[in-house]
């Protein structure tokens, strides 16, 4: 059935850019950490296997534990209600993480912002679903996800910048206390109704069994979760590896980073959005096929950057890389709640958010942080090259795992 052609509402596009905006919240109190990495090492003597459980593991424990629990809240309750309640407890963690002084209390801190901000993934993206019709689900999806790109710029530029101005300490009071402001404006949201923009014609699958017999499904979430194992080693590596190969100070590749990432990784999260959306026109597998294509180019990308000392190629490179690694966004979340239907929507999003942070945080990043240590890569630092090569590998896996998912869908192969 063709969907009507309708104008979208003023209201739907402010939802949005405050979906956006939390997002933007979001990433800034997740990955702040990553940049600080160096000077918390140097104060409270860490390992890169103990920074790597400060940086990833920590917010993963629960953060893909209650993904899924939460998503099914949010196919059942109010989405606004579940938003204000993690943006509290995430913002609130964030800003004491700047009084820790051992490893414990930072990890229990760190752990506490996992928890706000599993709750916010599967309402958000629900809440965007009956905002937007299906033909604009991509491009809308793509916007909130551009909240990645912003946010993790905002977070290295200026977490480098307060960290050497004034301390790691600082980073985390400024970027995280502000974020209580808009629990206030998150509740004042009108919500939509709950599928209000999906087919009438079809009956939505109730049976949350049903997703387990979804073969495109299956491939979408394994293939994303190898994608997301190369992707966030970007953001949670690199720093640590241009100030140990290159010896750049945190200012200098928090705005290296940083540029890196608004010039190429939020027009490659836009952009990822609209060509899916005009490929799945075309090809019912067409946003899986796109984003199969964008995870091989990743591979030539990242031995480029690992392997030149040219600081003009490695900049290009970065901002390469992370475009390609953040177009994917918009196309695998709006693939996740077409092949779920809107009253599995929610849990089939907490489900695919496991996955991929299992995968991009909690395992990924200390078997990379175990592998330096074993290297001994604060003595011999030219060493990170190969332990990052993890994430080319992971890449072109990724992208092979995504074709056929691709395929399936083309096949309508819903089944076993």
């Amino acid at each position: 059935m063709q969907e009507k052609k309708t104008s979208i509402p003023f209201y739907s596009w402010y939802a949005l850019a405050l979906l956006t905006i939390i997002y933007v919240l979001n990433f800034i109190n997740r990955v702040l950490i990553y940049i600080l990495f160096q000077p918390i090492k140097l104060e409270l003597h860490f390992s890169d296997f103990q920074l790597a459980l400060l940086g990833s593991t920590s917010i993963v424990i629960f953060y893909t534990l209650l993904g899924i629990p939460f998503g099914r809240l949010a196919d059942k309750f109010s989405r606004k209600y579940l938003i204000a309640i993690g943006l509290a407890v995430w913002s609130l963690f964030t800003g004491l993480t700047g009084f820790a002084h051992d490893f414990w209390t930072l990890f229990f801190f760190r752990v506490m912002v996992g928890v706000g901000e599993a709750t916010f993934g599967p309402a958000a993206l629900s809440l965007i679903c009956d905002f937007f019709p299906v033909r604009m689900r991509t491009t809308a999806q793509s916007v909130f996800s551009s909240g990645i790109a912003i946010g993790s710029g905002i977070a290295f530029l200026f977490g480098g910048w307060i960290s050497d101005l004034y301390s790691w300490r600082y980073a985390f009071y400024y970027c995280g206390f502000p974020g209580l402001i808009f629990v206030l404006i998150i509740i004042l949201l009108r919500e939509p109704v709950r599928g209000i923009q999906d087919s009438k014609t079809e009956k939505p699958e109730t049976d949350w069994r049903i997703l387990a017999k979804n073969v495109p499904l299956r491939y979408l979430l394994i293939g994303y979760a190898f994608f997301a194992l190369a992707s966030n080693s970007a953001s949670i590596w690199l720093p640590s590896f241009f100030v140990r190969v290159q010896h750049m100070t945190a200012t200098q590749i928090g705005g290296w980073i940083a540029f890196g990432t608004i010039t190429g990784g939020l027009p490659g999260t836009l952009l990822g959005g609209i060509l899916a959306d005009k490929l799945k026109k075309k090809y019912a597998g067409g946003r899986m096929l796109l984003t199969s294509i964008l995870a091989l180019l990743c591979v030539p990308v990242w031995i480029i950057l690992l392997y030149t000392n040219i600081p003009a190629v490695q900049f290009f490179s970065i901002a390469i890389l992370l475009g390609l690694a953040l177009a994917w966004l918009g196309p695998a979340a709006a693939d996740v709640n077409d092949l779920a239907g809107p009253n599995l929507r929610g849990l089939a999003v907490g489900i695919y958010f496991f996955s991929v942070n299992l995968a991009g945080l909690g395992f990924g990043p200390p078997i990379y942080g175990k592998i330096n240590d074993l290297f001994k890569v604060s003595l011999h630092p030219e060493l990170m090259r190969q332990t990052l090569l993890l994430s080319p590998i992971a890449s072109l896996i990724a992208g092979v795992l995504l074709y056929i998912g691709s395929k399936k869908i083309e096949r309508g192969n819903n089944a076993n």
